[in-house]
């Protein structure tokens, strides 16, 4: 008995003395934590250490890596007891709510995810998560050690690599010895594009439900192998606002839980025991809402979590001091005490609910099985001539874990008709997919489905509308009625291409984002594709206007590799392709027809640089390189003047201001008059409109000229009668021009301004708003007149070249999936 004695205390005793070898961030990186910005790689080399030190404690999960080849990490922390049979908790955590098959095999702790650094250069949450780790493991912190009795803590040091280093590469570089807390000096004033963003310059904690994003998409593989029962989001915010923590402002999404409702004042509760004790300033119930589904608080908040957002006054410009309105210095070591002790008080605050914290999640899930919430509990997307936007859906829908099929047979139904926003009857078809919410996830598939959302509250800090069969253009119905699951797979597999001998042409129809990718990667490859101008009929088959016809004799400089390009991209996306052994079709125009005309492949460039929308230029950025595959050239703003324009066909600007990149616009002009091709998008259409030369012109504001009576307390509500937050508009498209290809004759947008253009009177009106074209999401009163009878694409012919007005932006948040079928034919149609 003595010897097994021995033995116990000798294992606790390494046990104790493996802990204290485990270094403080200060002792690790050589310098004091708060007094300069730590490189990504350090962050990373800690967090191993602390894992190294503390074996029985940590685990560490490499889960992924950014596209500049950083690593991403995520750590566990329990008890050593929790920690040996890690593997079983996840997996009965994912039992207990019916993601995994099965009953939960032993008790589940509360699971906490805390994720640091989401926009790169709010970058003090990287620093404060080291001394969040160390205190985790400190034997001493009685605090921390409670918490671990009955929560598992997840620890994300990093979620934008990226972007972090981006921002402390350059502030390391150009900060004065000590630092410089003058606002103007050079280390607060962070050059474009700055390091809040990815690579890309996409903004990840916009992405979480989209996905375009390989953070995002390797974050949410983990993290759906956890599914946490609380996620909270460190940021950081303008420089003169103190802190905010939960409970979060409104509008509440409808569907959170009154449990979800009920944490948020629980973590406010333990929150501001910390900062009233050290007389910190904070505020809660202000700006930041639970509304917009692609957060990181909402997303996890939707799938079940206590999900919350915590914000340090600060961001990329504070640096390591500055100096602030009131005359106070805001320092890098104040902002981590904060964010290190809100990281305490969260985990608290789920400590001390961990059970029932457990039960409610279990009750979500169960709930959505058996009594969803929501008006609509099955969603149709019709999938005929829809197939490769089918297919792209459901590509983000196994991302997400959502469970669909496909219908087996057909039958008849009524409901909600998103094309025509009344209720009415509809065929359900074989292969249409079927999309219940009596599944695991089905409030989340209610919210990102729903056809008008709700709100409590106008003052919100994001767009208002994001349905799923808006953004990809599918024709969709919403019942109240739970329809029978249908086939895990749908039946209709693209046909297999039938060749004899060497084909006279290839020909596809054209009506998705999936054939423009595949017309820009046989463009890339030195293919030539002719498109007609009018419907016709060949081989047994129809195909209309802008349909995909490459024929051999513009190929026959490729020989055989010819036939080998186009049938492996076919094969590879999917496309329908029909061989041919004739020119001459059964119905409208034959291939040498000069309705039948041959695409370019146009060489492409789009501008970079201050003035310009960070996020804007990366979506173009991103669509080229990341989506189709396409070559493009970046050209920074400030050396447009020595470009040599006769090298481009293209040229793309994203919102942004260009009167200091293009000045009088001369060269621009008689570029475009040789032949060139100008697509101009949001913002940059102002650089036209109005000027003499160009067609685009503002409408005349008839308003009265008297001033208006307005009260100081209520400016934020005035201000936002204004704006249009994130609306859905339908879109009337003129489908005979190349700019409208491939589109039903109608297109929903994602409205984020007031645009209030003149129809063009000596060019071409392709997308436009007439009268009543809303859908849903919040428009300001003042804003709605200016959202009817008003232009939203053009096209302008100027010489042999063009312009192309996009007053929205199709390819927004890389998300937006049928507007990227209109920007590929802005490129690649549009001659």
């Amino acid at each position: 008995m003595k010897k097994i004695s021995l033995l116990i205390f000798l294992f606790i005793n390494t046990l104790w003395a493996s802990a204290q070898t485990t270094k403080t961030p200060d002792e690790f990186l050589g310098y004091k934590l708060g007094t300069k910005f730590s490189f990504h790689h350090r962050i990373v080399d800690y967090a191993r250490h602390v894992a190294a030190q503390n074996p029985t404690q940590v685990k560490i999960f490499d889960y992924g890596t950014t596209f500049e080849g950083r690593p991403l990490v995520l750590l566990a922390i329990a008890t050593p007891e929790n920690l040996s049979k890690l593997e079983e908790i996840r997996t009965s955590n994912l039992k207990s709510i019916g993601l995994l098959e099965g009953k939960a095999t032993t008790k589940v702790p509360a699971i906490a995810w805390l994720s640091y650094n989401v926009h790169g250069n709010e970058a003090v949450s990287s620093e404060a998560v080291m001394q969040v780790l160390y205190e985790m493991l400190n034997k001493n912190n009685s605090v921390t050690q409670n918490i671990l009795k009955n929560t598992v803590v997840l620890i994300d040091p990093c979620i934008n690599p990226d972007g972090r280093d981006r921002y402390a590469q350059w502030y390391n570089r150009v900060a004065n010895q000590g630092f410089n807390a003058t606002p103007f000096a050079a280390e607060h004033n962070e050059p474009w594009p700055g390091g809040r963003f990815n690579h890309y310059l996409f903004d990840p904690n916009r992405d979480w439900a989209w996905q375009t994003q390989e953070i995002s998409m390797q974050r949410l593989k983990m993290y759906n192998q956890w599914m946490p029962h609380l996620h909270a989001d460190f940021h950081e915010m303008g420089v003169n606002t103190p802190y905010y923590f939960p409970p979060s402002a409104r509008p509440y999404h409808e569907d959170l839980t009154a449990w979800q409702r009920e944490f948020q004042q629980t973590i406010g509760d333990y929150n501001k025991k910390y900062f009233d004790k050290n007389y910190w300033l904070y505020f809660s119930k202000e700006n930041y809402d639970l509304l917009y589904p692609s957060y990181g608080d909402t997303y996890p908040s939707y799938n079940g979590a206590i999900g919350m957002t915590y914000e340090q006054g600060g961001g990329g410009r504070a640096g390591i001091a500055i100096a602030k309105d009131d005359g106070d210095t805001l320092t890098l070591s104040y902002r981590i005490s904060h964010h290190f002790s809100a990281s305490l008080a969260t985990l608290e605050a789920i400590s001390s609910r961990a059970d029932k914290t457990v039960d409610e999640f279990i009750k979500f899930f169960e709930r959505n099985k058996t009594a969803p919430v929501g008006t609509y509990k099955s969603f149709v997307l019709k999938s005929k001539g829809s197939e490769a936007r089918v297919k792209a859906l459901t590509g983000l829908l196994d991302k997400l874990q959502i469970n669909y099929s496909y219908a087996s047979k057909d039958a008849s139904a009524s409901g909600f008709g998103y094309q025509s926003l009344k209720d009415e009857s509809f065929k359900i078809e074989t292969n249409d997919l079927l999309i219940s919410t009596y599944q695991p996830k089905g409030t989340f598939v209610k919210i990102l489905f729903e056809p008008k959302t709700t709100l409590e509250d106008s003052l919100t800090y994001d767009i208002t509308a994001w349905g799923l069969p808006y953004a990809y253009g599918l024709k969709a119905f919403a019942t109240k009625e739970k329809l029978s699951a249908g086939n895990a797979q749908a039946s209709n597999i693209t046909p297999a291409l039938v060749v004899e001998g060497k084909p006279y042409a290839y020909v596809a129809s054209y009506n998705s984002f999936e054939d423009v990718k595949f017309l820009s990667q046989i463009l890339a490859k030195g293919i030539k594709v002719r498109f007609n101008e009018f419907p016709f009929e060949t081989g047994g088959r129809k195909f209309e206007t802008g349909s995909i016809i490459i024929t051999r004799t513009n190929n026959l400089r490729l020989g055989d590799e010819f036939d080998n390009i186009v049938q492996s991209a076919a094969k590879t996306l999917g496309i329908n392709l029909l061989a041919t052994n004739s020119g001459m079709v059964a119905s409208g125009n034959d291939f040498g027809s000069n309705y039948v005309s041959v695409l370019k492949n146009p060489r492409v460039a789009v501008i970079s640089g201050d003035g310009i929308s960070p996020t804007a230029f990366g979506e173009v950025w991103h669509y080229f390189e990341q989506q189709i595959k396409y070559p493009i050239t970046v050209i920074e703003g400030s050396t447009f003047s020595r470009v040599p324009l006769d090298k481009l066909d293209v040229l793309i600007l994203a919102d942004g201001s260009y009167d200091r990149i293009f000045g009088n616009g001369d060269a621009l002009k008689k570029w475009i008059q040789g032949g060139g091709k100008v697509i101009a998008m949001e913002g940059a259409t102002n650089y036209f409109a109005d000027k003499d030369g160009f067609g685009l012109k503002r409408r005349k504001d008839n308003s009265s000229d008297k001033a208006e009576l307005k009260s100081y307390g209520t400016r934020e509500r005035e201000s936002i009668s204004e704006q249009v937050i994130g609306a859905i508009y339908k879109v009337d498209i003129d489908k005979t021009h190349p700019l409208g290809y491939g589109t039903d004759g109608s297109y929903h947008l994602l409205a984020r301004d007031p645009y209030n253009f003149e129809y063009i009177k000596d060019g071409w009106n392709v997308g436009y708003l007439k009268d009543n074209n809303y859908v849903t999401g919040f428009v300001g009163e003042k804003a709605k007149d200016k959202m009817k009878n008003t232009l939203i694409f053009g096209v302008q012919e100027m010489g042999r070249g063009k312009i192309v007005y996009m007053a929205d932006d199709p390819i927004f948040r890389g998300f937006w999936y049928s507007g990227k079928l209109i920007f590929g034919n802005a490129v690649f149609l549009v001659y």
